[in-house]
């Protein structure tokens, strides 16, 4: 059991609502910034007991910011720990709390779980998280779930929004126009999928990835080019590869391999 499960099963305080297989996840990614000057945003104060479970965990040196559409959560407010009331789906909203508060070392949203208030805050308050920052998205089942707009593979869905995060990551290596390099190729250095969680790690503008060798070879390669009428029929074969994947490619229809 880590500190923070200890935390919720100790708490008599204000209450805390938490999944219980969440507490490792946290652990995981939250350990490095214990007892430094840490910001962390969470978006939902609820009842306001995570944000003190956060305060004890982090230590003194942390700040505290949280987010919520109920006014009386600014009741809350306690030192080092900041409440702003308002509408995670508000981009204006969203914008001016970047005003307001410095950059963020940890963004767990926690809030209203609805596929509009995911994807929005995401898009707003990422390029607010620091370099070498982390993104954290909780409750992503209800990606799933009818209510909050989700639905099996459905357009629209956080999940299917992070999924197509992944496409970015990669897009240096891309050979269609239809993927191009763009903020999240440059800053996300990797994407977690858990049980109800998705972690977006961020890292320095990294630009576009070098292949690199070093050594000597020692082996002989086994792909080595044919020569005379073999070649010929190796040059042909290939072409006719790459014209029938193109054709496949288009349609999104799986490749096909000549043996």
């Amino acid at each position: 059991m880590n500190d923070l499960e200890k935390y919720f099963f100790d708490n008599d305080d204000k209450l805390i609502d938490k999944w219980n297989h969440y507490f490792d996840i946290y652990e995981k990614y939250f350990n490095k910034y214990r007892d430094k000057e840490v910001i962390l945003l969470e978006i939902g104060v609820f009842q306001g007991g995570s944000l003190q479970m956060w305060k004890k965990y982090f230590g003194p040196k942390a700040k505290i910011y949280g987010i919520d559409i109920n006014p009386k959560c600014k009741e809350l407010e306690e030192e080092n720990i900041e409440i702003f009331t308002g509408s995670q789906s508000d981009r204006n909203f969203l914008q001016d709390i970047k005003r307001k508060i410095p950059k963020v070392d940890i963004l767990l949203d926690d809030g209203g779980h609805t596929m509009r208030q995911q994807i929005v805050t995401f898009e707003e308050l990422f390029d607010h998280v620091k370099e070498e920052g982390i993104y954290l998205c909780e409750d992503t089942h209800t990606s799933y779930q009818i209510m909050y707009g989700g639905g099996h593979k459905r357009k629209g869905t956080f999940i299917e929004y992070a999924k197509n995060l992944i496409d970015c990551l990669n897009a240096y290596y891309t050979e269609q126009s239809s993927l191009k390099v763009n903020k999240y190729t440059e800053s996300i250095q990797g994407i977690h999928f858990y049980d109800s969680i998705v972690v977006i790690e961020k890292e320095k503008r990294k630009g576009e990835p070098k292949r690199m060798t070093t050594g000597h070879a020692t082996v002989e390669n086994y792909h080595q080019e044919p020569a005379g009428l073999k070649k010929v029929k190796w040059t042909i074969k290939k072409k006719v590869l790459k014209i029938v994947n193109k054709g496949l490619r288009f349609f999104r229809i799986k490749g096909f391999i000549w043996r």
